[in-house]
């Protein structure tokens, strides 16, 4: 793309923000993703309305210039990452709730507005938006649905795509789509709704989400179970689920994890034990499954307690924290696995093990309700051979998840940094269908291109 064609731009979008300060370049070059090849877009633009994002995407046609879109930049698989040649397309601004209609318990936001403004606004009228990743504080409902976040109410509430029932969509030639309804029940035509959430802004950018709002419930209540180890702690999930109980949250943390939180936080969770299962039920029925998984869990070996209402939240905001902050002398990597539920306890174990083989560190978090593990393995930057130990547990995490019915990626995405995995869970017969429907919905390429499925159409 020549710059006379980025002139034309600003030129024919007078509305439109189209940045091109090297600071403002390196800001919105990646996510927070691993970076593999770091490379610059050649603007960033910022559209205030949908109009606007047509006019970018036609003129990119035109122009054969690549368009990666950005809600928040909170990805952590790269699927924001700034590809060759390409404008970054960010969304944040419009982030306008266009309707809450309490009545059908429906809304309609634009992609820019943040998780938790929507939960606010819902919140008055007694509802509430389902779907809370940890960075639900910061990351916009359009970046959820084009990864299909999930979060910590999946166990009960199902991820993104159980949210959304209708999209707005402006395709790569510039013309608007409208697809779903706004009913919960509908099943006219192509399912093309559920075929946008998650594509990873490559089929089309998202401009307008209809979601279904969920009832915000009367009763809560949170159990802390503290157990001797993990694997023994995984064993609860099993335990409470036999037991017939649907936890709203099931989260998971290890010793590591602890031990991490409570320097971070001045918590003391690690001295309590040294694996933590939190379960949260909620609704009418909350207090009586609590006294169900109370004593499931008692039964198991661990030490159980029922949490007043700000203790509660202090233990959900941690978990939200868990992942951690880069420490600068340490080599990390981290992982999205999921497993069925029933070889959660067989994966938590053949991590231990990995981490011993490869003579790394491990720590890991679980969305268990769900089976959605997040491993951390790490050793000190300065370890000789560290980073390829690091890349063989990594790997073999991988492999070890997919033998047992598992996917390589639970609620992140693939993005670019998982690319490279996806033929071992994928055939590739269908690799190349997607290939296909790709080409049909951006024919010329332009559309985040290299992310979330590899190579190009036979």
């Amino acid at each position: 793309m020549s710059l006379d064609a980025l002139h034309e731009l600003t030129l024919t979008g007078p509305n439109l923000l189209v940045e091109t300060a090297p600071e403002v370049l390196a800001a919105y070059a990646t996510d927070q993703g691993p970076v593999l090849a770091y490379i610059e877009p050649l603007a960033v633009v910022w559209p205030t309305s949908v109009a606007d994002v047509q006019l970018v995407l036609r003129w990119a046609s035109a122009t054969g210039t690549a368009v990666v879109p950005r809600g928040a930049g909170t990805g952590v698989s790269g699927g924001a990452h700034a590809t060759g040649g390409c404008i970054v397309l960010c969304l944040d601004r419009m982030n306008r709730i266009l309707e809450l209609n309490a009545q059908d318990e429906v809304a309609v936001v634009e992609p820019g507005v943040i998780n938790a403004d929507l939960n606010a606004a819902a919140a008055a009228y007694g509802l509430m938006y389902a779907p809370d990743p940890a960075s639900y504080l910061t990351s916009t409902i359009g970046g959820n649905v084009a990864t299909n976040a999930g979060g910590l109410r999946c166990a009960k509430y199902g991820v993104t795509r159980d949210s959304v029932l209708a999209l707005d969509v402006v395709m790569a030639d510039g013309t608007l789509i409208s697809t779903g309804r706004r009913t919960f029940k509908g099943v006219a035509g192509y399912d093309l709704t559920s075929l946008f959430t998650g594509s990873e802004g490559t089929l089309g950018i998202i401009v307008g989400i209809t979601v279904r709002l969920r009832y915000l419930p009367v009763e809560i209540r949170t159990i802390a179970a503290f157990f001797p180890d993990f694997p023994t702690a995984a064993a609860g999930v099993l335990a409470v689920g036999a037991a017939r109980v649907q936890p709203a949250i099931m989260e998971l943390l290890d010793g590591a994890t602890l031990t991490a939180l409570d320097e971070a936080h001045g918590s003391d969770l690690r001295a309590r034990g040294d694996a933590l299962l939190l379960i949260q039920t909620d609704g009418f029925g909350a207090g009586a499954e609590a006294d169900v998984v109370r004593r499931v869990l008692s039964e198991l070996g661990g030490t159980v307690s029922t949490e007043g209402a700000a203790e509660a939240e202090r233990l959900v905001e941690l978990r939200r924290h868990s992942r951690g902050d880069a420490v600068p002398d340490q080599l990390r990597v981290g992982e999205d696995v999921a497993v069925p539920r029933s070889a959660l306890v067989r994966y938590v174990a053949e991590l231990e093990r990995m981490a011993r083989q490869y003579r790394v560190n491990l720590k890991a978090v679980a969305h268990a309700g769900d089976g959605n593990l997040h491993p951390t393995f790490w050793v000190q930057a300065a370890d000789d051979g560290g980073r390829e130990r690091l890349d063989a547990a990594l790997d073999e995490s991988i492999a070890v998840a997919l033998t047992m019915g598992g996917t390589i990626t639970g609620e992140h995405g693939v993005g670019q940094f998982k690319l490279h995995w996806l033929p071992q869970e994928q055939r590739a017969e269908v690799l190349e269908l997607q290939r296909r429907v790709k080409a049909v919905f951006d024919p010329a390429g332009i559309l985040n291109p290299g992310k979330a499925i590899p190579g190009e159409p036979h």
